[in-house]
Order: C-alpha cells, then sequence, then structure tokens
C-alpha cells in the first residue's frame, strides 16, 4: 500500500511538473500573465518554467504570417470588383505584450481584418475597376497597406505587403475592358507607322533639298570659261589615245575624228 501510494505520488509530481513547463519555438515569443496581470516582459525562446496554477505563458506568433481574404471592393464607377487579397504582417517582438494585454489572441478578428476592409474600400473607391485589373494595382496595394499602417503601426503590428492575388471583374465590363486595351493598342499601333512614315518624309524632303543645293553650287560655278577649259582638257586627254585621230577644230568647236 505504501508503494502504491508514492508512485501515485510521483505520478502527480511528473503530471504538475509536465504541466508547468513550455516550449517556446524560434519565430514566436511568450507573454506571462500571472493571477490575471500580464508582465511586461516577454519569454523569449526555450523552454520554461513556471506555476500552472498562478500563471499561464501565452505564445505569441511574431514571424511574417499570411491572411487571406476575399472581398468585394467597390470602384469609383460604383461597380463592385471581387478580388482575391494576401496580407502579409507580422506582430512585432517587443509589442507582443500590448497586443495580448490591449487586444487579445484574436487580434486578426478584431483590428487586423476590419482596419483592411475599410482602407480596402476606401482606397478603390478612388480607382476605376479597370485600374485593379492593370498598371496601377501595385499603386492600389501600397496606398492599402500604408492607410493600414497608420492604424496599427502603434498597436504593434507591421504591415509587410498588401498582394491582390487576382480580380474578377463582371463579365460585360471585362469585355468592354478588352476592347478598349485592344482600341489603345491599334491605335497606339498606328501612331508608330505614322511616325515613321513622317520620319521617312522629312528624310526624302531633307535629301532633296541637299541635291537641290548641290546642283545650285555646281550650276552657279560652271561659268563660260570653266567649261571651256574643261572640253579643252577633256581634248587634250582624248588626243593621248594610241589610236589615231583626227583633231579638227574651229572657233570654239572642237572635233575629234577616227581615220
Amino acid at each position: 500500500m505504501k508503494a502504491f501510494t508514492i508512485q501515485i505520488s510521483m505520478l502527480c509530481a511528473a503530471v504538475v511538473l509536465l504541466s508547468s513547463c513550455v516550449t517556446i519555438r524560434q519565430g514566436t515569443v511568450g507573454v506571462k500573465r500571472t493571477i490575471g496581470k500580464i508582465d511586461e516582459n516577454i519569454v523569449p525562446p526555450g523552454a520554461r518554467l513556471y506555476n500552472p496554477f498562478a500563471t499561464r505563458i501565452i505564445v505569441v506568433p511574431v514571424r511574417t504570417e499570411n491572411l487571406e481574404v476575399s472581398l468585394d471592393l467597390p470602384s469609383k464607377e460604383g461597380v463592385n470588383v471581387l478580388a482575391e487579397i494576401s496580407i502579409l504582417y507580422h506582430v512585432e517582438q517587443f509589442k507582443a505584450t500590448d497586443v495580448i494585454g490591449n487586444i487579445g489572441m484574436d487580434y486578426e478578428n478584431v483590428v487586423i481584418l476590419p482596419v483592411f476592409r475599410a482602407a480596402a474600400a476606401d482606397v478603390s473607391a478612388r480607382y476605376m475597376a479597370k485600374d485593379m485589373h492593370t498598371g496601377n494595382r501595385y499603386e492600389i496595394e501600397t496606398e492599402i497597406k500604408e492607410q493600414m499602417m497608420k492604424i496599427l503601426g502603434d498597436r504593434g503590428f507591421a504591415i509587410e505587403a498588401v498582394l491582390m492575388k487576382s480580380i474578377q471583374l463582371p463579365q460585360g465590363l471585362y469585355a468592354s475592358i478588352e476592347d478598349k486595351l485592344q482600341a489603345e493598342q491599334e491605335s497606339q499601333r498606328m501612331e508608330f507607322v505614322l511616325q515613321k512614315e513622317r520620319q521617312e518624309a522629312e528624310r526624302r524632303t531633307i535629301e532633296a533639298e541637299g541635291i537641290r543645293d548641290a546642283n545650285r553650287l555646281i550650276s552657279e560655278g560652271l561659268t563660260p570659261q570653266i567649261i571651256k577649259y574643261k572640253a579643252i582638257e577633256a581634248y587634250r586627254e582624248l588626243s593621248k589615245s594610241p589610236n589615231a585621230k583626227v583633231n579638227i577644230g574651229g572657233g570654239d568647236q572642237m572635233m575629234l575624228m577616227e581615220p
């Protein structure tokens, strides 16, 4: 009987010992609550002992968390756009005690999601629906993130990024956007063709002006005396030919005749 009592006592001691030990892993910190009061100092990662009858250690993740949200975003023209969005955030390590003390462990539903929905609706309402589907998406994401940080930054949260993973426009609006983008591309292509034609016309004009100016310079430089001198030079070169020729000339005219 005595041995049985000892075994029961040892088992109870083991249970108490195990229940008074907690392992805080990397990427998390511990927040100690003793008789309802939050300790201001965080508990770093590692194995920790505590009094389970008076104290509780709450494990708080401080690594990056990915919160997936699906919601309808209002656009400037009054159209709702279905969006799949990821919110990347983390709890600031040294503010974990404030988060648990002031908000609790359900902080995603208590503050992060409400703040996100309000910021997303406010920002998206300033943009057209097509802007969420084109190159303005990054600008919208950045504005939502900054607006969230204005509220959550002092509450112990860091919003790393807001990512609009997919946008689903109303079918009719999507078709009209595609038509408009196609028309814009066609307009840009025609503008390129017209620009190329204008450049070619300018090139031809410059070339014609160059030829005209060259001819003008030549005509202005060809006086009767120069023409006569050039003719004499030409006949002189011809006279050096090994073929027998008879040179007949008179006055201002010269002739070369083969025998």
